[in-house]
C-alpha cells in the first residue's frame, strides 16, 4: 500500500488537531478521506475547515458502511475507544486510538484480542514516547546502565485544572462519562511512561481522594505505593488541585540515581555498584564516589505527528510501532489497580480481578449524583450514544 486513506471518528480537541495536519499533507503516504461526529457543530467545523473531498458522517454506521478509508483514528470519549476500534477491525481497517486505551482492562483486553485476530496495524497515541528526553530515560534503565532498579518515584502535580474546566464538558469528571478523573484523563501518558521506563509493578496500595479540590465525583488527588517483582518499590503522586505543580521522576538503581525534571535528565553515577561498596567497604562511615552526569538530549519534535507517521509507516512499510495499541492495557492496569485498591481499602496484586473492578465501576456509576448529558444525548453505561 503506497497511500493510506485515513478517517477520524470524533472531531473534538484532539480529532481536529489530527485532521488539520493530515489535511495539510504533513504525513507522507497518508490522505484524510473522512471524518465522523454526531455533533452538528463539529461537522460544521469540518465543512468550513477541511477540504471538500473529505467526507463527513454523523454516524459511525454510515462511516464504516461508506468504505472510503483504509485506516481509522478514534478520538472519542474514553468508553467508546474499544468498541469503535473493534468495529474498525471487523471492517478490515487499520486503527489508532487516542489515549487511554479504554476505561477498564476487561474491555481493552477484548480490543487487543480483536487486534491480534485482525492482522491489522494497531497503534495508540502515546505521543510522549516520541520525546527524546523520555527515550533517553528509558535507555538508561533498560540498558542496565542504572543497574538494578531499587526505587521509582514520580510526583506529577502540574496538572492543575479549575472548576470551570470540569464544568465545560458534560462528560468530564463523571464515572459514567469519563470513567475516572486525573488517572484516566490527565495521567495516561505518565502511567504509560512510568511502566515503559521502569517496568510493571506487581502490587499496588493506593489512596484516592474524590472531589477533594473540585465539585466532581471522581479522583482529583492520588497517592499510590507499588512494589516490583525484584523487591523495588515505587510511589506515584498526582493531583489537579495544586499550583504550582511539580513533575519529577526519580529512579534509583544499583549504579546511582536518575532524575528527569524540567526538560533535563541527570544521572548521578556511582563509580562502583552500591551493593558492591556495601559488601566490601570497611571504613564505617562512607559512601561510593558519585559523578554528576548531565545527559544530552536534543529535540522534541511534533509528537502527535511523529506517532501518526510511525503508524502509517508500519502500515505501508512494515516498520515497528513506537506505541503498539496492545500496550495501552499496561498503564490502564496500573490506573485500574489504583482505583480498585482505594475502593476495597486493600492491596491489589497485578494482574487483578477484572470482573471485580468492573462491578465496582458499575457501582460508582449507579450511585452517581453527577449524571450529565452530552449534547442532549445521554451516555449509556458502555459509553455509546
Amino acid at each position: 500500500m503506497d497511500k493510506v486513506k485515513v478517517g477520524i471518528i470524533g472531531i473534538g480537541n484532539m480529532g481536529t488537531h489530527h485532521a488539520k495536519y493530515l489535511a495539510e499533507g504533513k504525513v507522507p503516504n497518508a490522505e484524510l478521506t473522512a471524518v465522523c461526529d454526531f455533533d452538528p457543530q463539529k461537522l460544521e467545523w469540518a465543512k468550513n475547515n477541511l477540504p471538500e473531498s473529505v467526507k463527513k458522517y454523523e454516524s459511525t454506521d454510515a462511516f464504516f458502511a461508506a468504505k472510503v478509508c483504509d485506516a481509522v483514528m478514534v478520538a472519542t470519549p474514553h468508553y467508546d475507544h474499544p468498541p469503535l476500534i473493534i468495529k474498525a477491525f471487523e471492517n478490515g481497517m487499520h486503527a489508532l486510538t487516542e489515549k487511554p486505551a479504554g476505561v477498564y482492562t476487561k474491555q481493552v483486553r477484548e480490543m487487543n484480542e480483536a487486534a491480534k485476530k485482525s492482522g491489522k496495524v494497531f497503534g495508540i497515541m502515546y505521543n510522549q514516547r516520541s520525546i527524546p528526553l523520555h527515550q533517553k530515560a528509558r535507555e538508561l534503565v533498560t540498558s542496565g546502565e542504572l543497574g538494578e532498579v531499587k526505587r521509582t518515584n514520580w510526583i506529577v502535580t502540574d496538572w492543575f485544572r479549575s472548576q470551570s474546566y470540569y464544568d465545560s464538558g458534560g462528560w468530564r469528571a463523571t464515572w459514567e462519562g469519563e470513567g475516572g478523573g486525573v488517572l484516566i484523563n490527565q495521567c495516561p501518558h505518565n502511567l504509560d511512561l512510568w511502566q515503559w521506563i521502569c517496568g510493571m509493578p506487581n502490587r499496588v496500595r493506593a489512596f484516592c481522594k474524590f472531589g477533594k479540590y473540585h465539585n466532581i465525583e471522581v479522583e482529583d488527588d492520588v497517592t499510590a505505593y507499588v512494589e516490583y517483582e525484584n523487591g523495588a518499590t515505587g510511589l506515584f503522586i498526582t493531583t489537579t488541585g495544586e499550583a504550582p505543580g511539580t513533575n519529577r521522576l526519580e529512579v534509583t538503581g544499583d549504579n546511582g540515581k536518575m532524575v528527569m525534571e524540567s526538560g533535563q535528565l541527570t544521572f548521578w553515577r556511582t563509580t562502583q555498584p552500591v551493593s558492591k561498596f556495601n559488601k566490601e567497604y570497611t571504613g564505617g562511615f562512607g559512601a561510593p564516589e558519585v559523578w554528576k552526569c548531565e545527559i544530552p538530549v536534543k529535540g522534541s519534535g511534533e509528537q502527535h505527528l511523529i506517532v501518526c507517521q510511525n503508524w502509517i509507516n508500519a502500515i505501508t512499510k512494515g516498520s515497528d510501532l513506537l506505541a503498539p495499541g496492545v500496550e495501552g492495557i499496561n498503564g490502564l492496569s496500573i490506573s485500574n489497580a489504583i482505583h480498585l485498591s482505594t475502593w476495597t481499602d486493600n492491596w491489589v496484586d497485578l494482574p487483578f480481578d477484572e470482573d471485580l473492578f468492573y462491578t465496582k465501576l458499575q457501582e460508582q456509576i449507579k450511585n452517581s449524583t453527577f449524571k450529565k448529558e452530552v449534547s442532549g444525548k445521554k451516555l449509556s453505561v458502555d459509553g455509546t450514544f
